[in-house]
């Protein structure tokens, strides 16, 4: 069966907290074009928007993405009540034993230092990972936000929305 998306079905947010790089940021705005979901990016922009390498990685999906940009880590996540999935390679449980609902928000930490280990201890009940073998330190940020992102769009249309 084809799905064709939209952001009726999939209401999803995809939260990028300090990202560094900016071919990651392009390559993220792209998935979220392609699922039609909202990008935050939450905390220091340690990028610029305009970056070549951004804009080459993203292509001409930048502008069809509706982006918001947080300078508080903290509050974001105050304001989304609970309704988040902190991805880690450090800590929670496997994304194939988290739920994902329609409305939830998907945050990645940066390139090198992940999300920071306070956020990971103030909510050790949404941490979760993406399986992979032992001694391989991490994906690539917009491989794990694509693995995330069709996992729980997965998960969701299997509810039937």
């Amino acid at each position: 069966m084809s799905v064709i998306l939209s952001s009726e079905v999939t209401p999803l947010k995809m939260v990028l907290v300090e990202p560094e790089i900016p071919p990651n940021i392009g390559a993220v705005s792209r998935i979220c074009a392609c699922i039609g979901s909202p990008l935050y990016i939450v905390g220091k922009i340690a990028f610029d928007e305009n970056h070549p390498r951004r804009k080459r990685a993203g292509l001409d999906y930048w502008e069809l993405v509706e982006k918001f940009y947080e300078p508080d880590i903290d509050a974001f996540f105050e304001k989304l009540g609970g309704r988040f999935h902190l991805f880690s390679t450090k800590v929670g449980n496997s994304m194939y034993d988290s739920r994902f609902l329609p409305g939830d928000a998907l945050a990645f930490g940066s390139e090198t230092k992940g999300l920071p280990r306070w956020l990971l201890d103030k909510y050790p009940g949404n941490c979760v990972r993406i399986p992979m073998m032992k001694d391989i330190r991490s994906l690539n940020l917009a491989n794990s936000v694509g693995i995330g992102a069709y996992e729980a769009i997965r998960q969701i249309h299997s509810l039937g929305t």
